[in-house]
């Protein structure tokens, strides 16, 4: 894939999560050595380069994650809104 058309998808990653700032969303990280990580929290901030997500822990406690926006354009980290179930960004065999 040619460099200027993974940087319009990455601006177009941001944009989108910039709408959807203060929304539950599930996240699904893969965080390699088959460890894989699956939360629910809400998108807290859509920084430039990174976005931060307060996940929910056990006993209601809550904690900041950041990723950033070439994690998902990867497939390393997957978003799916957590209202109705449905993946935030099409896989990566699509784009």
């Amino acid at each position: 894939m040619e460099l200027s058309k993974q940087a319009a998808l990455v601006d177009d990653i941001h944009m989108r999560l910039k709408e959807f700032t203060g929304k539950r969303l599930k996240l699904r990280a893969n965080m390699g050595r088959s460890k894989i990580i699956e939360r629910e929290g809400t998108l807290i901030q859509a920084h430039p380069q990174l976005f931060i997500v307060e996940v929910d822990e056990k006993r209601g406690r809550t904690a900041r994650q950041s990723y950033q926006y070439v994690d998902v354009l990867t497939g390393t980290v997957e978003l799916t809104d957590a209202s109705n179930g449905e993946p935030l960004f099409p896989a990566l065999d699509t784009i």
